[in-house]
C-alpha cells in the first residue's frame, strides 16, 4: 500500500499528463464540444484506480457530449498513461463531472443578491 505522499505525488503528475493529453492527445471532437478542465484526480491506495473530476463548461448537450467522448477515450488514456508514467501498474482510470464551481458559482451569485437587497432596504 502506498503512503499518503505518494499517492498525491502520483496523483498530481496523472493530473499532469491528462491536461496535456486533453489538449494535444485526444483527437475526439466531442472532448471539444465544452471547454473542460481537470479540477481533481483521487488515487487509490493501491494505485489502481484513478477517479479523474473535470469541469466543462458549456450547456447540458456539450457537457454530455464530452462526457461520452471522454468515457469513450478511457482506454487510450490509460494507455498513454502507461507509456508516460513509471509505475508497476497503470491505474483503471474514471472520468467524473465536477459541478462544484457551478455551485460555487451559484452561491456567491445568492450571496451577492441577499447583500444587495439587504442594502436596498437600508437606504431610505
Amino acid at each position: 500500500m502506498a503512503t499518503n505522499r505518494r499517492t498525491s505525488r502520483v496523483a498530481s503528475l496523472i493530473k499532469r499528463e491528462v491536461s496535456d493529453l486533453l489538449l494535444h492527445g485526444i483527437k475526439d471532437d466531442r472532448v471539444g464540444a465544452g471547454m473542460v478542465s481537470i479540477t481533481d484526480v483521487n488515487v487509490s491506495g493501491d494505485l489502481q484506480h484513478a477517479k479523474i473530476f473535470v469541469s466543462i463548461y458549456g450547456t447540458d448537450e456539450a457537457r454530455a457530449e464530452t462526457m461520452e467522448g471522454l468515457a469513450s477515450a478511457t482506454g487510450y488514456v490509460r494507455r498513454e498513461l502507461g507509456s508516460r508514467v513509471r509505475l508497476r501498474r497503470t491505474p483503471e482510470v474514471q472520468f467524473v463531472e465536477d459541478r462544484s464551481l457551478e455551485r460555487g458559482d451559484r452561491t456567491l451569485d445568492l450571496l451577492n443578491r441577499i447583500t444587495r437587497s439587504s442594502a436596498d432596504e437600508d437606504t431610505p
